[in-house]
């Protein structure tokens, strides 16, 4: 049996920040894309945000591309 470690959770991926492939942590965040006051509640959309834990750099993407 091995043992387990935090870093065996780490997600890797590319950062566009430091150019490296890093442990990455990633949430699901819902943004407001309208400006309007009066359009604010019907825009908003699911992003999927990751940052690197080696640079800090943060990186957003739309879930829904429609």
């Amino acid at each position: 049996m091995s043992a387990h470690s935090a870093a065996d959770d780490d997600t890797l991926e590319s950062c566009e920040s430091c150019g490296h492939e890093t442990p990455h942590d990633v949430r699901i965040e819902i943004r407001t894309e309208s400006a309007k006051r009066e359009n604010a509640e019907f825009s908003r959309e699911p992003y999927r945000v990751a940052r690197c834990v080696a640079c800090g750099g943060e990186s957003a993407l739309r879930m829904n591309n429609a």
